[in-house]
């Protein structure tokens, strides 16, 4: 891949798309291509496809689709699977039709059963149930997973998934309903702090273990697999730390300045106990995360203040 390919990121006013976009333009390739949802529906196969008969980019990098928290999941558990299987379908098969040199497409951790045994390996993936509140939107990643896989079998296309975990940083959206875990507390913690309120009170007893990675981290993850990698695994992205909800509302709370207390709420649900992904195939490929959890709350924290 050369400094001028054309590559089109699907997704590029998303968190992850944004970062990817970003980073491409800071190492210097010129030929980058997006559309806004305003210009291109991705829903619409015949868009997608008048798009790519019309661009013809050499790579792509799927990031778009619809995300949320595991309460948005359920709720509007039709809009994740019916949104989330029209995009993908539609940009990997247009992508094979215009023989795109290689497609990274964005997965998520939702993919793995409920009860594995963690850190979460890939081969793991279509081994048990999935979690029951995620399951329309895991349903979807894994159909764009092995939609990938396929046309790579029968028709030697280079389409790579990645697994993410639980991504954060600039560009998330911030919401207490809707928002993934990170986002979702910084807010409550910053809207307590600034109306005085005495406590915060969170979903769960606090000791789910999650693993946090930055998003800057994420992109330069893509951007490894699109310059270095030709093959047909899928690979998970981490950031190698568990850690837990505990653990990480004590972090955002210092890093807010929040001075009131923390409480609990058990009666609610909040997913799986432990979901830590392993990154044992990224690293022996040379990638690791480099930003530390702390420093990411930091910085995540500055963006929410820019809002």
């Amino acid at each position: 891949m050369n400094k001028n390919s054309k590559i089109y990121i699907a997704g590029h006013a998303g968190m992850a798309g944004a970062a990817v976009l970003s980073q491409l333009k800071s190492r210097g390739y010129t030929n980058l291509v997006v559309r806004s949802r305003k210009e291109l529906d991705l829903v619409d196969q015949s868009a997608v496809a008048g798009f790519f008969a019309k661009e013809k980019p050499e790579y792509v990098v799927l990031a778009a689709g619809k995300t949320g928290g595991i309460y948005a999941n359920n709720e509007y558990c039709a809009d994740y699977i019916y949104e989330n299987v029209m995009i993908q379908s539609n940009i990997i098969y247009q992508a094979f039709l215009s023989e795109v040199k290689k497609l990274v497409f964005f997965s998520c951790s939702v993919v793995y059963p409920k009860d594995r045994t963690c850190p979460m390996r890939e081969e793991d993936i279509l081994t048990g149930p999935l979690e029951r509140m995620t399951e329309a939107g895991a349903v979807a990643k894994i159909a764009g997973w092995k939609m990938c896989e396929s046309f790579n079998r029968q028709y030697g296309t280079d389409f790579i998934t990645l697994i993410l975990t639980n991504i954060y940083g600039p560009g998330q959206r911030y919401d207490a309903f809707d928002s993934m875990v990170v986002p979702a507390l910084l807010l409550k913690f910053h809207q307590a702090k600034i109306n005085g309120h005495d406590k915060v009170v969170i979903k769960g007893d606090g000791s789910q273990i999650r693993d946090f990675l930055y998003v800057d981290d994420l992109a330069s993850a893509a951007i490894f697999i699109l310059e270095e990698y030709r093959g047909n695994d899928c690979f998970n992205v981490a950031s190698g730390r568990n850690c837990s909800i505990r653990e990480l509302a004590a972090i955002i709370k210092k890093e807010v300045g929040y001075e009131g207390q923390i409480a609990y709420d058990a009666t609610k649900a909040s997913g799986i106990p432990m979901k830590v992904l392993d990154g044992s195939r990224m690293k022996a490929l040379g990638w690791f995360a480099r930003v530390d959890l702390e420093d990411g709350i930091r910085r995540a924290y500055r963006d929410l203040l820019k809002q």
